[in-house]
C-alpha cells in the first residue's frame, strides 16, 4: 500500500492532510512522522523526511512536489495537477516548493508559513 509521510507537527501540513484525508485514506496510508517513535522508513531517516514529504509507492519513493502532485492526484484534483505539470508550470511549483521546504528549518514551533 502506497504510504504518505506527513509533518504532523507542522500546522500548514496538518491543516492540508486534515482536509484531504477523507480522498487520500481510501487510495494510501497516512503517516505522521512527527509522532513519537518514527525513526524513518525504508532506508530514510525521519531528518531527510522533515525536510521534504515523501510518498511511498509500493517500492520507492516520490518526494518533494512530485510527491504532492502524486496526492493531489490521488484526491481528485486531476485538473490542478495537469495544469502544474505543464512544463512552465511546474518549473515554478518546484521552485515554490524548493522555497517552502528550505523555510521549515526554521520551523521548530510547527509555524511553518513562509
Amino acid at each position: 500500500m502506497k504510504k504518505l509521510f506527513y509533518d504532523g507537527s507542522c500546522k500548514l501540513c496538518q491543516r492540508e492532510i486534515s482536509a484531504l484525508a477523507p480522498k487520500l485514506t481510501p487510495h494510501l496510508q497516512l503517516v505522521d512522522i512527527s509522532a513519537d517513535g518514527f525513526n524513518g522508513f525504508a532506508g530514510v531517516s525521519k531528518g531527510a523526511m522533515m525536510q521534504q514529504i515523501h510518498l511511498w509507492d509500493q517500492d520507492h519513493f516520490i518526494v518533494g512536489i512530485d510527491a504532492s502532485l502524486h496526492y493531489w492526484q490521488l484526491a481528485g484534483y486531476r485538473k490542478l495537477v495537469a495544469f502544474l505539470r505543464f512544463t512552465p508550470c511546474y518549473w515554478l511549483a518546484s521552485k515554490a516548493y524548493g522555497m517552502w521546504a528550505r523555510s521549515r528549518a526554521n520551523c521548530s514551533d510547527g509555524n511553518c508559513a513562509l
